[in-house]
């Protein structure tokens, strides 16, 4: 629960592990025997890199209705074509009963703001784009990393394997987010000041050969902003200006105040600056 803010919660997933499933559904119940009526949740994704896909589908499923689509994938040959949807087949395949089952029934109506940044990939990715496109949460930050593609292990001996890109990853409505990511409802600085790190930020598309987005094309303006991002901060790290990002859920961090704004109804400070990174449609 939020310090002196009665009513509403902060939930922060760093990784998507073997034990997330479970330790997510510990805390949302931890929250709700401390607070039966919750107000709003605020799901903390920013710097969240990834990781099992089943996970990112349970903790979609926790929030959305049964049995709808979270994510789908689409590659060449007929076993990368797949739709994972809200339930438990999809996530859960251990002895023990389903966690995301013991979680009250207010979790999927309960106003909810996601947070991402240029950090947010792969998993993250996919709860945000599910939550986005069912219209269950307002997604609010940066435009995440765009990781969309989907990885297979060939095992080829005992001791080597091989790992091949096979399909690329949807969203419910058939967005794809390879290289391009989620891009938010509302754009939020990652401080009152603006944007400090975020320019400096590796996305998907920064990658050398990276497997490029339907409609990207790379252009030079991109370096040109990290360049100018790098100067400053050097320049700033010079005359002893450059303070470090607060914490995150701490009563200095930005974005979550923003979070809490808008989950009361008062105004949300939304970026002057921040914009979609623009892409140009390329021949197929």
């Amino acid at each position: 629960m939020i310090d002196g803010e009665p009513g509403y919660a902060w939930l922060r997933v760093s990784q998507f592990q073997d034990r997330t499933i479970e330790d997510f559904s510990r805390k949302l119940e931890e929250l709700f025997s401390q607070e039966p009526k919750l107000k709003g949740l605020v799901l903390d994704l920013r710097n969240d890199p990834g990781g099992l896909l089943e996970a990112s589908v349970a903790l979609s499923t926790a929030f959305l209705p049964s049995d709808v689509v979270i994510v789908s994938t689409n590659g060449q040959l007929p076993d990368s074509k797949s739709v994972f949807k809200a339930s438990p087949e999809f996530y859960w395949r251990k002895a023990s009963a389903d966690p995301i089952k013991r979680l009250p029934a207010a979790i999927k109506k309960v106003p909810l703001v996601v947070l991402v940044n240029e950090g947010s990939a792969s998993a993250s990715e996919i709860v945000a784009g599910a939550l986005q496109d069912h219209k269950r949460a307002t997604i609010m930050g940066a435009q995440t990393f765009g990781k969309g593609s989907v990885q297979t292990v060939r095992q080829l001996s005992p001791e080597t394997a091989l790992k091949i890109t096979t399909a690329r990853y949807y969203t419910p409505s058939g967005k794809s987010i390879q290289a391009k990511g989620i891009v938010p409802d509302i754009w939020v600085d990652e401080t009152a000041e603006g944007n400090v790190f975020a320019a400096l930020r590796t996305r998907e598309a920064d990658l050398e050969k990276h497997l490029q987005g339907a409609d990207e094309k790379l252009n030079a303006e991109r370096e040109k902003l990290r360049e100018e991002a790098r100067q400053k901060l050097e320049e700033m790290s010079k005359n002893k200006e450059l303070k470090p990002l607060p914490e995150f859920g701490s009563a200095e961090d930005f974005p979550l105040q923003q979070a809490l704004n808008h989950l009361k109804g008062k105004p949300v400070v939304q970026s002057k600056t921040a914009a979609e990174r623009q892409t140009e449609t390329q021949e197929q």
